[in-house]
């Protein structure tokens, strides 16, 4: 039997766009900053928000305030109180439904190869779109407050989301032309092990499936670690050892040479993970939609098979 009380009153649409602000963000200090107002007047607005309606709207979660039932419900109608205010807003032109904000978290070098030009192709057609991107390598998370959708590296287990396989990239051992000419080539996986590694942290690495290097050349020590693999790309051209790299980033650049491809060719999945309240959003559709196409379109560098090979 239902808890939810029945409520006389009608809500405030201002405070359903409150949710809808508080949803996306997932805090209320987050939403208030976006809103102008502080958080105490966005905990009241929800409060008399749940009074209308009869019902708790949001429960707290590990990452932040989750919608209830009756607040996925709210958002919904939320969702065209601000349809609606668009239109306003937009004048007697035609109203283009992909606007608003997208959030989404990415690992970085998919960030930059995949997401920002396809960001950039999507907001010619529609400039009244924003997406604001957060880097992190992690496994996807339960529960994503805040995030309309994750790309993460590997299968995802996850609940009231949708995960899109989105397709898969190539990791090899590369190594610049002036540390090779110091150091000498290494001739097979048991001669890597006298050079140092250029890869993540191993610490705080979170996905199993980048344990490559560790795993098959346990006798390689670190020599730059880092979270960035922007920063695993420059450490190997500048020399500080052979870096595991994604081959659509290292194969951009000359000066690196990819070693024993045959024995180093780790193909690893990139998924989409989308809330299942913000996929039916006209603007993370339309973001996921160009994700799918930038990531066909670019599958071959994605694997590894243009340039930079020797």
């Amino acid at each position: 039997m239902s808890t939810t009380a029945v409520s006389s009153s009608s809500p405030d649409p201002h405070d359903l766009l409150i949710l809808l602000e508080v949803s996306r963000a997932g805090r209320f200090v987050t939403a208030g900053e976006t809103l102008g107002l502080n958080h105490t007047t966005v905990s009241r607005r929800i409060s008399a928000l749940e009074g209308a309606l009869g019902g708790r709207v949001l429960s707290r979660g590990a990452g932040g305030w989750e919608l209830t039932d009756l607040g996925r419900r709210a958002v919904r109608a939320a969702e065209d109180v601000e349809s609606a205010m668009s239109g306003i807003l937009q004048g007697d032109g035609p109203l283009d439904p992909i606007a608003g904000v997208v959030r989404i978290s990415s690992t970085d070098g998919f960030s930059g190869f995949v997401i920002a030009p396809a960001v950039a192709q999507l907001r010619r057609r529609h400039p009244r779109l924003s997406v604001e991107v957060m880097n992190v390598t992690r496994r996807a998370l339960q529960h994503r407050s805040g995030l309309d959708m994750e790309v993460v590296v590997g299968e995802p287990q996850v609940h009231r989301a949708e995960a899109i396989r989105l397709g898969e990239y190539a990791l090899g051992m590369y190594a610049s032309r002036e540390y090779l000419a110091e150091y000498g080539t290494p001739s097979g996986i048991d001669a890597l092990a006298d050079h140092p590694l250029v890869y993540f942290v191993d610490s705080m690495l979170q996905v199993d499936d980048l344990d490559a290097p560790r795993r098959l050349v346990p006798g390689m020590q670190d020599s730059l670690s880092s979270t960035n693999v922007f920063v695993h790309v420059e450490a190997t051209r500048a020399g500080a050892g052979i870096g595991f790299l994604p081959c659509f980033l290292a194969d951009q650049h000359p000066d690196l040479v990819r070693l024993l491809p045959d024995d180093f060719d780790e193909r690893l999945p990139y998924w989409l993970v989308v809330r299942a309240d913000s996929l039916r959003q006209p603007a993370v559709a339309a973001v996921a939609d160009a994700l799918r196409r930038r990531t066909a379109e670019v599958q071959p560098q994605l694997l590894g098979r243009s340039g930079g090979r020797e």
